[in-house]
């Protein structure tokens, strides 16, 4: 397994010990499967972060735990690694723990474990629970700061949220949708990923309490969430839309738009109002292709600028203490939007 790391560096890297390693590198027997790739991926996780490596100054060892759809991941990935270098004198080094569906008990168990292995601080996507802000306060307690991004656990002693203001960017949707639909006969139907986070949550009441404030009789229906996943999302869709004939517009705060637009092509007909989050290649397709009115976009970049600084800050590598401003929200139309590859 051709490589430039010593041994330790990997091992820390990879969260296991040097012995494990060096059984790993020399292929030899009595190592799980799942260890072997975590140990590559350890090294290549070395290797996108090489440049930190080389630099002088404070060096932090971070860990940044994700619960979302697999798109997400390496949408966290390229942001966090493309805000590693502009981060100097300070060198930050990440391990990344993402899952698509974390099993029962075993995203408490990682952040239990990052307790024992040692961290500068968790950088957290995950479910509001009572078991997870648990889990928090005990790594609060162990000296190890936790940073949210995206999503918050507000009943947790967190360090910090980062990430767009949510209650706002569903009053956004709220707005654009009645501005749009204006006239025109219909309902609306509005789909989460899921009810357990926060942040999903939040844009769900901005949207709700917007609709009620803007006036009209518009029906609004909130349908079972999806997990993100675009399977899930079809199925859901597909029963709205026999159960709601007159739906006109959709809101996804979540995921699973190419599911939602599948199920709509398959009805004969499309939604006169479409409105997204994320400026993913999936959105930034259907986008281009007019599926999608418009997305709600923030830079993750600009959430892990925060995130590291919020860090920094904690540590003393930066004086004084600092709360992050939420992150800009962009409103995206096939006429504005970037060029790519996106997010």
């Amino acid at each position: 397994m051709a490589h430039r790391f010593s041994i330790r560096e990997i091992a820390r890297q990879a969260g296991v010990s040097d012995a494990t390693v060096d059984r790993v590198i020399h292929a030899r027997a009595g190592v799980r499967a799942g260890t072997i790739g975590q140990v590559k991926q350890a090294i290549v996780d070395l290797e996108a972060q090489s440049t930190q490596l080389e630099l002088s100054g404070r060096q932090f060892m971070i860990d940044v735990v994700v619960d979302a759809p697999a798109r997400f991941h390496m949408a966290a990935r390229r942001a966090l690694e493309a805000e590693l270098p502009l981060l100097r004198p300070a060198a930050f080094r990440a391990r990344f723990h993402m899952r698509e569906r974390w099993a029962a008990g075993s995203l408490v168990l990682e952040l239990d474990a990052i307790i024992r292995r040692g961290s500068h601080g968790v950088l957290l996507k995950a479910p509001d629970t009572p078991e997870i802000a648990a889990a928090v306060q005990r790594l609060f307690q162990a000296g190890i700061p936790v940073v949210t991004f995206v999503t918050d656990l507000p009943r947790s002693p967190r360090l910090a949220y980062v990430g767009m203001d949510n209650r706002a960017a569903g009053a956004t949707a709220a707005y654009l949708m009645h501005s749009w639909l204006v006239g025109r006969h219909g309902s609306v139907a509005v789909t989460l990923s899921s009810g357990i986070f926060q942040g999903e949550e939040e844009r769900e009441m901005g949207f709700r309490a917007t609709m009620r404030s803007l006036g009209g009789r518009r029906d609004v229906h909130f349908l079972p969430a999806s997990d993100g996943l675009d399977s899930t999302a079809f199925e859901l869709m597909r029963a709205a839309l026999a159960e709601y004939p007159d739906l006109s517009g959709v809101y996804s705060p979540g995921g699973g738009n190419p599911g939602l637009a599948r199920a709509w092509r398959e009805a004969g007909h499309m939604p006169k109002v479409f409105i997204g989050h994320d400026l993913n290649p999936e959105n930034a397709l259907l986008l281009a292709d007019g599926t999608l009115s418009v997305v709600l976009h923030h830079k993750l970049q600009g959430d892990m600028h925060s995130a590291c600084r919020a860090l920094m800050h904690f540590h003393g590598a930066l004086p004084g203490g600092w709360t992050p401003p939420p992150t800009p929200i962009d409103v995206i139309t096939p006429y504005n939007m970037p060029p790519g590859p996106h997010r």
